[in-house]
């Protein structure tokens, strides 16, 4: 079980309550999909994937992008709880999709990368070393199901 600080949930929370999922979930997929191009064979029903600029105005990748960070919601609604919270995704993505668990952490960082780019100077050490325990405890909590 992880131990979150008073300010780590406040910092956790102010962060989604002021996050535009449309700007930032499409983002963080696109650059995941165009930095680490081998993710994309989990998304073959999602149509042309061939280069970045396909990938940026794929509105299939763009609404999966609000997806996740929708997901995401559910681990800050549930701090206290996130691998139970999730445990059906894991199972989800283990099982049926195949996805290497590895790539949720790819995901993470390219959601880390579009965080500083929009925050700026916002986006203080302190606020990254909350954002990075969240995101290292659904990365966890996403890849259960694998060990």
């Amino acid at each position: 079980m992880v131990e979150w600080s008073e300010n780590e949930r406040c910092i956790i929370t102010n962060l989604f309550a002021n996050m535009d999922y449309n700007e930032i979930g499409p983002q963080a997929l696109q650059r995941c999909l165009i930095v680490y191009p081998w993710c994309q064979r989990y998304f073959g029903s999602f149509g042309n994937l061939y280069n970045a600029e396909a990938i940026m105005s794929n509105p299939k990748v763009a609404a999966h992008g609000v997806r996740v960070l929708h997901g995401l919601d559910r681990a800050v609604k549930n701090m206290d709880d996130i691998k139970a919270t999730y445990a059906e995704l894991s199972v989800l993505h283990s099982e049926k999709l195949h996805v290497d668990p590895d790539n949720f952490r790819l995901l993470g960082n390219c959601l880390t990368v579009v965080m500083a780019a929009k925050l700026g100077t916002a986006f203080s050490p302190e606020i990254q070393c909350a954002w990075q325990k969240f995101l290292a405890v659904v990365v966890a909590a996403l890849g259960k199901q694998y060990h």
